[in-house]
C-alpha cells in the first residue's frame, strides 16, 4: 500500500503543484454552512486566478505561476479585507497558496539548474567540436647537436717537466733574470 506522502514524493514538482492548484480550486467553490464563507464574486475572481496559475504550471513556466499565485494572494487579501472571505476560509486558501508557492519555486529551481547544465554541457561539445576540427600544430623536430668535446689540459705535473725538459733555447736567459749579475 503507497502512503499518500510516499505518492506525493514520488510526483514531479510539476504534477503535485497541479494538483495542489486543483485543490485550491476546489476549496474556493466549496461552500459549506449558512453563512457565505466565500461570496460568489470573490469565489468567481479567485477562480480565474487559480485557473492562471494552473496554466502557467501546465505550461511549464514556474516564474509565470508564481507571479499569477502572487496576484492571487493579493486578492485574497483584499477580498478578506473586504468581509467577502471569512477568515477561516482564508486561512485555508492561504494555507494551499503557501504548498503550491512551495512546489513552483521548486519546480523553477530544478528548471534553472536544467538549464545551467544543458548549458554546460553545450559549451563543453562546442569546446569538444572546436579541438577535433581544428588542425593539430606541427611542430618543428628538434635537434640536438653532440656536446663538443673537451680539450685536454696537461697535467700540472707534465708540464712542469715539459718546458724544462725540452727547453727553448733560452734557458740561461731565464735562469739568469732574476739574478741580475752576469759571470
Amino acid at each position: 500500500m503507497i502512503s499518500f506522502a510516499g505518492l506525493r514524493s514520488a510526483l514531479p514538482a510539476r504534477a503535485s503543484a497541479t494538483l495542489a492548484i486543483g485543490l485550491l480550486a476546489f476549496g474556493l467553490v466549496a461552500c459549506g454552512g449558512t453563512a457565505p464563507e466565500l461570496e460568489t464574486d470573490a469565489a468567481s475572481q479567485l477562480q480565474q486566478r487559480v485557473l492562471a496559475v494552473t496554466k502557467a504550471a501546465a505550461g511549464n513556466d514556474p516564474a509565470k505561476a508564481l507571479k499569477s499565485l502572487e496576484q492571487l494572494s493579493s486578492e485574497l487579501d483584499a477580498a478578506a479585507a473586504a468581509g467577502q472571505v471569512s477568515f477561516k476560509r482564508h486561512q485555508s486558501i492561504t494555507v494551499a497558496i503557501d504548498s503550491v508557492r512551495t512546489g513552483l519555486a521548486s519546480a523553477q529551481a530544478a528548471k534553472k539548474s536544467a538549464a545551467a547544465a544543458a548549458a554546460k554541457a553545450a559549451a563543453a561539445k562546442a569546446a569538444a567540436d572546436a579541438v577535433k576540427q581544428s588542425p593539430s600544430p606541427v611542430t618543428a623536430p628538434v635537434v640536438v647537436a653532440p656536446a663538443p668535446a673537451p680539450t685536454p689540459v696537461p697535467d700540472a705535473g707534465e708540464k712542469g717537466r715539459e718546458s724544462s725538459g725540452k727547453g727553448n733555447g733560452d734557458e740561461d736567459k731565464d735562469n739568469d733574470k732574476g739574478s741580475g749579475d752576469k759571470d
